[in-house]
């Protein structure tokens, strides 16, 4: 992966917005981009676009949507970047985060309205740090539909996406400017096109063992769950071009991954009233200070997992999911009628259980203070019969990258522009801050498909400018 001078390129062909990685991110680039009537290419590495958006739960959090009104709720993107901004401690760009916020509601509504996504909002719970329901995805709520919804809507829209294409080099000149990539057949080709903007959306660098180990000591020897073609190039080839990072220590983790299964188990058990115990039965931290930094909690326990205790209340929701409608088939999803029969399909000590049970029912009824600082009241307590999943802590993917504006464009170290680099989803900072406590559920989804937004309507406006 390398910066090539300008001077060396031999171009096949070239189009004014050429964007690398089709996954969220990428094709809402390209189609916000060619609906602003730019030409787009998008260059993906996989035989069959997937990404990280397939591996996720296809959930966007989004503040003021039509599907949001006719619920009846009231959110504005003042609350949700008041939300964003809580979540991160106020270290996150406060200007992305409001362009973010404030393009949200838009985005998802011209998803469904433009390009005939068929999305719906979340009901039954509040994902932690979040004041207003706001998650919206397919019906399913799988990554996998949300990305066939996209790669359908850019087939529409005519499209072009080259699979199989690996892109090694960029082509720039002395000031910076962008000029192509070269890429790189599975049979060994070499070709390279010419651009006039580029959209950076092959997010980031959780597959990276070396750079993972580097600014995210913490999660180094835990599992990764992310797509496996995040590798790190964006924010390598953004380096080289002279660009500035941040954020880099910061992730997304995940604190409820069943084994072997590598999939995340939906939050939601946990909100309603579920909680976690270690290998003694004893809980171990609060479970809703969010499931991001909550991965470290788990690898912290003895064999580095834990297991999800909740009931058939808490599951009701979960059961909208299709990944975890899965883990119930495969087995991973225990049932017990009993705290007697709870020990014995965990294997876990039954006084332990009945202990911890009833320490939570005592929080639940407003008798005990939980000593991790959980609210526990607006729930009622478990009830047989109950339900145990074995679970750990992995990393899914990363949220620091490149530093960009408000118009997704790439920024230097003192603040000035690259003059035609933009970024979204994993390629560029998210809007968590430094560490995994600044993950808010859904920041992953919303930084690629959001910035994805602004970032092809910006890159269409620079070739438009240019031509004028």
């Amino acid at each position: 992966m390398a910066i090539r001078p300008a001077a060396e390129a031999r171009f096949e062909f070239s189009v004014p917005v050429l964007v690398i990685g089709a996954g969220a991110c990428g094709l809402t680039a390209a189609l916000s981009a060619r609906e602003a009537g730019a030409e787009v290419l998008v260059l993906e590495r996989d035989p069959r676009p997937s990404g990280s958006t397939s591996l996720s739960a296809g959930l966007i959090p989004a503040a003021g949507t039509r599907l949001q009104h006719e619920k009846g709720i009231a959110d504005s993107p003042e609350i949700f970047a008041a939300d964003l901004a809580a979540k991160a401690r106020g270290r996150n760009d406060p200007a992305v985060v409001r362009a973010v916020a404030e393009a949200s509601g838009p985005t998802i509504d011209w998803l469904v309205a433009s390009q005939g996504l068929d999305l719906h909002l979340v009901e039954g719970f509040t994902y932690p740090g979040h004041s207003r329901l706001r998650m919206h995805g397919p019906k399913t709520q799988t990554g996998a539909d949300l990305e066939a919804m996209l790669l359908g809507a850019a087939e529409r829209a005519g499209i072009d996406i080259l699979t199989g294409a690996s892109v090694e080099d960029l082509f720039a000149d002395e000031t910076g400017r962008v000029v192509g990539a070269g890429f790189r057949r599975p049979d060994g080709t070499a070709e390279a096109v010419g651009c006039e903007a580029l959209v950076l959306a092959c997010n980031g660098f959780g597959g990276n063992p070396d750079l993972v180990r580097r600014h995210i000591p913490e999660m180094a020897e835990a599992e990764y769950c992310g797509h496996a073609s995040n590798t790190g190039d964006a924010l390598r080839w953004g380096l080289a071009l002279g660009a500035a990072a941040a954020d880099l220590g910061s992730y997304q983790g995940h604190g409820s991954v069943p084994r072997p299964h590598s999939a995340p188990l939906t939050w939601a058990v946990i909100t309603l009233g579920g909680f976690q115990v270690n290998a003694q039965g004893k809980r171990f931290a609060n479970e809703m200070r969010g499931y991001s930094e909550h991965a470290e909690e788990v690898l912290k326990q003895p064999g580095r997992f834990a297991w999800d205790i909740y009931d058939a209340r808490c599951e009701a929701p979960a059961l909208a999911f299709h990944d975890y409608r899965e883990f119930k088939r495969l087995g991973a999803i225990k049932e017990a009628g009993s705290v007697r029969e709870l020990a014995a399909v965990t294997g876990l000590s039954e006084a332990a259980l009945a202990d911890t049970l009833r320490n939570v029912e005592d929080c639940a009824a407003g008798r005990a203070q939980d000593p991790f600082g959980r609210d526990f009241t607006k729930n009622p307590p478990l009830a047989p019969p109950y339900r145990a999943a074995k679970i750990t802590g992995a990393l899914f993917h990363t949220q620091g990258g490149l530093a960009i504006d408000a118009g997704a464009r790439v920024l230097r170290p003192g603040g000035a522009k690259l003059p035609n680099l933009f970024a979204g989803g994993g390629a560029a900072r998210g809007l968590s801050g430094p560490s995994a406590w600044g993950y808010l559920s859904g920041n992953g989804l919303l930084s690629a498909v959001v910035l994805g937004r602004i970032a092809g309507l910006s890159a269409a406006a620079l070739v438009g400018a240019a031509a004028g």
